[in-house]
């Protein structure tokens, strides 16, 4: 690869952007209709929420010994300008009397783990081709419109462990070909599959949602690119993984670490409403923990950008359903304050407050009645948050401001106020 070729590629990784289709068009992929061209899922984002960007937790600032050669998130730091100084350098070898040794420094790569080959295995027994007004709507590419921008593929990428399975596909640890060998969470979805479940707009809207914040508790979508029977994400790599694992193998957690997780999560949540996002399905399998042991959203299938902040659909998971939900009224943000306070429960007693072994219907209908049973070892302060967010009528939760000042929150809050440490 030249160093022309290098420099653009990184200078892609940099910019990662959704924009409109440009004017140049790129060279249309034999295995995709013509009429079919990739797409991006908005205008653009190249104005949005920079002063939100998510921190680097691999950088060296972050104080994670992890080198440049070994970055884990794409960023602002991300530029093209080392490459070219490089290219420069090696360049000028030739000028250099004989009895100079030039040694080029080497940085070792992160280990990504081994792959198993379940991609290649999952493409050829599940997903089919999708046409018509399907393909158009799953035809997302985020480097599509932009001159400068390298067309991502799945050849652009070492593929290293899986890191889970969802109900569309599956979810690699990988690392780009290219210098400086970000690492990062692929999620792939299959076209076929998300027609058959009818979530085309639902799928795109998650993307639209996701790719468009810059918060440090939510989890970042660097881009997207797609062939003809899969959809790609190239997600934020969270360390230290799903949270719902750990509150298992705990079986539940400190007042301190839940206050700090419940911190971040009201400063997130803030943040969603703030742009009219309503995520609807808060849970610990939709969190998951960054290497320095701090909190992120993950999980955006369920949330809607609903300026009006009304909605009707019943969605989300049955244990953190709020009671307007469960009878069929309209809701609005403020289900996430519910489901906050389910969260805070569950993180501090191993198990949702509603939760009814003999079925489903009796969780439905302590929820409606809020019939709830704080155990005798959570504390005074604890119990006072989860009532006031635990309330029947919506308007009566606190609300998250009020929460990011409760006294259960700033009694454990750390000195310097860095809530990734959970320690």
């Amino acid at each position: 690869m030249s160093s022309t070729q290098v420099a653009g590629l990184t200078k892609a990784v940099h910019d990662l952007s959704i924009t409109d289709n440009g004017t140049k068009q790129p060279k249309e992929r034999s295995n995709i209709r013509p009429t079919h061209k990739p797409t991006s899922s908005t205008s653009s984002i190249t104005k949005l929420l920079s002063k939100h960007a998510a921190p680097h937790p691999f950088s060296a600032s972050a104080g994670s010994g992890t080198t440049a050669g070994n970055r884990i998130a794409l960023g602002p730091h991300a530029s093209s300008t080392n490459l070219l100084k490089k290219s420069s350098q090696i360049s000028l070898k030739s000028q250099i009397p004989s009895p100079v040794k030039v040694v080029k420094k080497t940085t070792p790569l992160v280990d990504i783990g081994k792959y198993d080959g379940g991609l290649e295995a999952d493409n050829v027994e599940r997903g089919e081709k999708v046409y018509g007004d399907a393909a158009k709507e799953l035809a997302l590419d985020s480097s599509y419109g932009k001159p400068q921008h390298v067309e991502w593929r799945l050849t652009s990428f070492d593929i290293g462990r899986p890191l889970g399975k969802g109900k569309f596909g599956r979810v690699y640890m990988v690392r780009t070909k290219c210098e400086p060998h970000y690492i990062l969470a692929l999620k792939t979805l299959y076209k076929s599959e998300i027609v058959q479940s009818k979530v085309e707009k639902q799928i795109r809207r998650e993307i639209e949602i996701q790719q468009n914040l810059r918060h440090p508790h939510v989890l970042r979508l660097y881009g997207y690119f797609h062939d003809e029977k899969r959809i790609f994400l190239m997600l934020e790599f969270a360390g230290k993984g799903e949270l719902y694992k750990q509150l298992h193998k705990a079986g539940s957690f400190s007042e301190r670490r839940s206050s700090r997780y419940i911190a971040q999560m009201t400063d997130a949540l803030r943040y969603l409403h703030s742009k009219h996002v309503i995520h609807r399905d808060i849970k610990p399998e939709n969190l998951l923990i960054g290497i320095n042991g701090e909190l992120k959203i993950g999980d955006f299938g369920w949330s809607v950008h609903a300026p009006g902040n009304r909605r009707t659909t019943l969605c989300g998971t049955l244990d953190y359903l709020p009671p307007e939900m469960v009878e069929g009224r309209d809701h609005s943000e403020k289900v996430d304050l519910w489901a906050l306070g389910v969260l805070t429960y569950e993180f501090l007693c191993g198990v949702p407050p509603f939760e009814d072994m003999s079925g489903y219907n009796a969780t439905y209908k302590r929820i409606a009645k809020v019939d709830l049973k704080i155990p005798p070892h959570v504390s005074a302060e604890a119990r006072d948050l989860i009532t006031k967010l635990l309330q029947y009528n919506p308007e009566k939760r606190l609300a998250l401001d009020k929460v990011a000042v409760h006294p259960w929150i700033v009694k454990y809050q750390p000195r310097g106020h860095s809530n990734g440490d959970t320690a």
